[in-house]
């Protein structure tokens, strides 16, 4: 499938089919690709649980409200965001030439330390980030999903004995559709949606009119 088909395939559907399950190499093949997702000087501060018990996915389906796609999925996918992963880089940069690994040992704590509104909000672009690239393949598998804030963080953390230093940020539901997605409610036009080098501007070619 071509990336545009996928984008505008791509629906959150809520009806999976409980009895299908993703096979090893096809989750393999997800989430080798998800991790692929570009971060913030490479620090990689996400990780991806990938839930298939039932018995687990019926405990985050209670941490979600009950909602039934995270309990009838083929997998229900939570993408932590690791506060502070930019206090050690060695792993991220190991394969890095020496003379970028010295520059980012002192470019990165100076822009993070002691700022953690930066810190969460770049795991949340991390994770957001990722989530679109899971969505994407997995409709190019032939498979749908469902992006998910509507769980309690707390218990989900619990249910699956997350670090301290873990968020979990997102939780996304893959599987087999029993059902289509509902009608879209309404998209935003083009215009509506995006501005030409000052907000408000639609002109896409020539000369901002400053008249």
């Amino acid at each position: 499938m071509e990336v545009t088909a996928a984008i505008r395939q791509r629906r959150s559907v809520k009806q999976y089919d409980p009895n299908h399950r993703l096979t090893e190499e096809e989750l393999r093949h997800l989430l080798s690709h998800a991790i692929l997702s570009p971060t913030s000087f490479n620090m990689q501060n996400w990780h991806f649980i990938a839930a298939t018990d039932r018995e687990v996915q019926t405990k985050l389906y209670a941490a979600s409200w009950n909602q039934e796609q995270v309990r009838d999925c083929s997998v229900t996918l939570i993408i932590t965001g690791i506060r502070e992963a930019w206090k050690d880089m060695s792993r991220q940069l190991r394969h890095a030439p020496e003379n970028v690994q010295e520059m980012f040992g002192k470019m990165v704590p100076g822009f993070y330390s002691g700022n953690e509104a930066l810190e969460r909000d770049e795991c949340v672009r991390s994770v957001g980030i990722a989530g679109q690239t899971v969505m994407l393949l997995a409709k190019d598998m032939g498979y749908d999903s469902c992006p998910m804030i509507g769980f309690d963080p707390k218990r989900v953390a619990e249910i699956l004995e997350l670090p301290e230093n873990h968020s979990p940020l997102l939780m996304i539901t893959i599987g087999k559709a029993l059902t289509p997605a509902r009608p879209r409610m309404g998209l935003l036009s083009f215009d509506e949606a995006v501005s030409i080098n000052r907000f408000g501007n639609h002109e896409l070619c020539g000369e901002v009119d400053d008249s």
